[in-house]
């Protein structure tokens, strides 16, 4: 279980605590002079007293949360959970840079990619439902999401090594992820060298976080590299690694065809998904009560002058 924030910018808010906490103290010390110019003795006695002290750090406390469950409130808390899923919809997301061109594998990495990703579509359980995009520098949808096994088939059949330079991680899962919307258990299979040179990992991972995507990511590539035609390419597991382990995907290396196909194959069986709750209105509610119960306190009970 962990928590994120949907509008993360409020959270700049709780500097203002030290301000809270200085402001009543301040009050404090104006009730404390008011006692004594009125020579209320019944309040000085209060004020000398450790009661005194000791009521108002539990009043200072009380609008302490307040304040901090306010806050919380305005970013927009969200508790997200991992739970069984029965099935998934998937992203099959490849790279189609140039690097992609190496003859690490026969004929290439991009035609073993997508091989390999045609034998995974044909294992899928009857209604998967998925989607097929291929990204460079740019990501382009080749397929919306579906359940036709021949639409998607055809649609990795038909990614050309892309003439457009750069390999862009982060739209690529920005994309998938935006192909999912509306989905239940949404994951994405990224299949990559990993040869990141635009954009950034963090935006990746941070945009699959905030939808409950899992990101799935395959590094087809050799330790030793392949020679394309500018040279020669080697795989970038650093990347890869990052953005899966962070969205609770798995990461596999696949220096091989063989290797390939069982991640695939590791992939379908496991059965995991991202769940969020938005708890922003039960903090709201907890402010409320609290403020309530401080507000009696203060009338009634913690009244500290006649």
């Amino acid at each position: 279980m962990s928590f994120g924030f949907i509008r993360p910018g409020y959270l700049f808010l709780l500097v203002l605590i030290p301000i809270v906490i200085f402001l009543h103290f301040l009050m404090l010390k104006r009730k404390r002079s008011h006692a004594l110019r009125f020579a209320n003795f019944e309040a000085i006695a209060k004020v000398k007293g450790v009661d005194l002290l000791s009521k108002n750090i539990f009043i200072l406390i009380l609008s302490v949360l307040i304040f901090l469950l306010l806050v919380l409130s305005l970013s927009g808390v969200k508790m997200q959970r991992t739970l069984y899923s029965s099935s998934f919809s998937f992203i099959i997301a490849v790279d189609s840079s140039t690097s992609m061109e190496a003859a690490d594998f026969s004929p290439n990495r991009l035609e073993a990619a997508k091989e390999t990703a045609l034998d995974f579509v044909d294992s899928f359980p009857a209604g998967t439902r998925a989607g097929v995009i291929s990204f460079s520098g740019n990501a382009f949808i080749e397929q919306s999401v579906t359940d036709d096994k021949d639409f998607i088939k055809r649609a990795i059949e038909e990614i050309p090594l892309s003439s457009i330079g750069g390999t862009d991680l982060s739209e690529a899962v920005i994309t998938s992820t935006n192909l999912l919307e509306g989905e239940e258990a949404k994951a994405v299979i990224l299949l990559s060298d990993g040869k990141i040179n635009v954009g950034t990992i963090e935006t990746a991972i941070n945009y699959a976080n905030n939808h409950d995507v899992i990101v799935h990511a395959i590094g087809i590539g050799t330790l030793e590299g392949g020679v394309t035609s500018y040279g020669l390419s080697k795989i970038d597991e650093d990347s890869l690694k990052s953005l899966a382990y962070n969205t609770e995907g798995k990461y596999f290396q696949a220096g091989t065809k063989e290797l390939l196909r069982d991640s695939f194959n590791q992939i379908i069986e496991l059965k995991f998904k991202k769940v969020s709750s938005d708890i922003t209105s039960y903090l709201l509610l907890a402010a409320i009560t609290l403020f309530l119960i401080e507000y009696i306190l203060i009338s009634t009970r913690f009244r500290i002058l006649p």
